[in-house]
């Protein structure tokens, strides 16, 4: 007979069918994002999904796990993109890695939106959401390097703080979860490109 290791987390089944971890997950990041996250209840949830508790739990431990693991997948993405923007990568230069990760972060945001959503509505009211909000101030600060090189490159003006270009690029990109239905007049590839062009190019007219 064999037995868990002590302190080891309790082993998940897959429980009732139709729903795995993963539904449940996406159940909760749509309660959360429109109840709020504090005004959900362990109890909501399993009204949402036509589950009892004690089956609630068979998958998740808590109610702040399930938002731990929403914020993760939210922030994981574009911390891997951020990351490989900002190392060493021989033939491209900064402000071309400066592009291509603002391109990126569109892509991230329309693939994990609902995630996202949630994502910009914590205001650290927990060890969770604190976490969060510290990886989010990481992501500005990278940005914001990457943006002082480009300009140290002669490929960006000197004239507005790196710091303050990061917070409206990031603004920019996550103001889409105010407005963007997956399937509408707009699909990602068009985002991204226009984003990507506003942002570097401006939406003057120049001359050939």
């Amino acid at each position: 007979m064999t037995t868990e290791p002590t302190g080891s987390a309790p082993r998940r089944g897959r429980g009732r069918p139709g729903y795995d971890q993963a539904a449940i997950l996406r159940a909760a990041v749509e309660l959360f994002n429109r109840k709020g996250y504090d005004a959900t209840s362990m109890g909501d949830l399993a009204k949402e999904l036509g589950l009892t508790k004690p089956a609630i739990y068979h998958h998740v431990t808590s109610k702040e796990q399930l938002l731990s693991q929403a914020l993760d997948d939210a922030l994981d993405e574009l911390t891997a993109a951020v990351t490989e923007a900002t190392g060493d990568r021989a033939g491209q230069t900064a402000y071309e890695r400066l592009r291509e990760v603002v391109r990126r972060s569109v892509e991230v945001l329309v693939a994990h939106q609902p995630a996202v959503t949630l994502l910009l509505r914590v205001r650290g009211n927990s060890g969770v959401e604190l976490a969060a909000l510290e990886r989010r101030r990481w992501l500005d600060d990278r940005l914001a390097e990457l943006v002082a090189d480009a300009v140290a490159e002669g490929a960006l003006r000197d004239t507005v703080p790196p710091a303050l270009v990061s917070r409206l690029l990031f603004g920019m990109v996550n103001s889409l979860v105010e407005w963007y239905y997956p399937g509408g007049a707009y699909d990602p590839a068009m985002l991204a490109d226009a984003i990507t062009v506003i942002a570097f190019d401006g939406l003057a007219k120049h001359a050939a």
